[in-house]
């Protein structure tokens, strides 16, 4: 899975790396070391501009942990921060989603958890390593978003509306397969605009689109367990620390 996230690149990066056409410079987010549930994170997503009537590809942040449309309380968002590639497309939170509302988001890399058991003067914790692409750029995340409203407002009312978005993933291939079982499923140059496209509604043809990308993309190294606190943030959380386990590979 994919529980906490790095995301520090700013928009005006994203705009070109992604093709990005549209995007409101009123709406900011501040870069984050530890990305939590509930956060707001950016999302890339393609719909019909209502001034132009015309597909545009925009930047917009929406809140991690998807609330379906016909959800009671939005509260079940923080339940629904992953959806798996293997039955996303029939899982009822998931579905109407994966048809019509498909999005990206970038991220610096993503963290993820390794039990060490308890030794001799020292409790079992749980140690976490930093995973990124070795190569450099954003990771990809492909992801699903959706509009939740809140029935006690008016449906004028900006208040009553809620966008979130939770993200796919996969399982796991070879460095981060050390860590964890499963990955954020990613989604390449080629891909892009046709997972954005949300005239693209073929199920078995949007299915092909969710295969793991090449096992040596990841780079992975231990990190301080101040990261396990949400409260802690700061680019010193990517700082390397000793390998307890051997699970990283080393500190690039």
């Amino acid at each position: 899975m994919c529980g906490r996230f790095v995301s520090t690149t700013t928009p005006q990066d994203l705009l070109g790396l992604l093709g990005v056409t549209g995007w409101n410079p009123a709406e900011t987010l501040a870069p984050s070391w530890n990305v939590a549930p509930t956060d707001p994170v950016w999302t890339v997503l393609e719909r019909v501009d209502r001034e132009t009537s015309e597909l545009a590809r925009r930047l917009r942040p929406v809140r991690w942990g998807l609330v379906p449309s016909w959800s009671k309380d939005p509260a079940t968002g923080a339940r629904l921060i992953n959806a798996r590639a293997e039955t996303v497309h029939e899982k009822p939170a998931f579905r109407s989603a994966f048809a019509k509302r498909r999005c990206v988001l970038p991220a610096d890399g993503y963290y993820e958890w390794v039990r060490v058991p308890a030794a001799e003067g020292r409790k079992a914790y749980k140690q976490p390593y930093y995973l990124h692409p070795r190569a450099g750029g954003p990771l990809v995340m492909a992801g699903l978003y959706e509009f939740w409203r809140d029935r006690s407002l008016p449906e004028d009312d900006p208040a009553a509306w809620l966008t979130t978005a939770t993200i796919i993933t996969t399982d796991a291939t070879d460095a981060a397969g050390r860590v964890h079982d499963r990955m954020p499923l990613t989604i390449g140059p080629a891909d892009l605009d046709a997972w954005l496209d949300p005239e693209h509604d073929d199920p078995v043809e949007l299915r092909r689109l969710l295969h793991a990308p090449a096992g040596d993309e990841l780079a992975v190294r231990a990190v301080s367990t101040t990261v396990n606190s949400v409260r802690n943030n700061g680019a010193a959380l990517l700082d390397a620390v000793p390998d307890p386990v051997g699970h990283g590979d080393g500190p690039g």
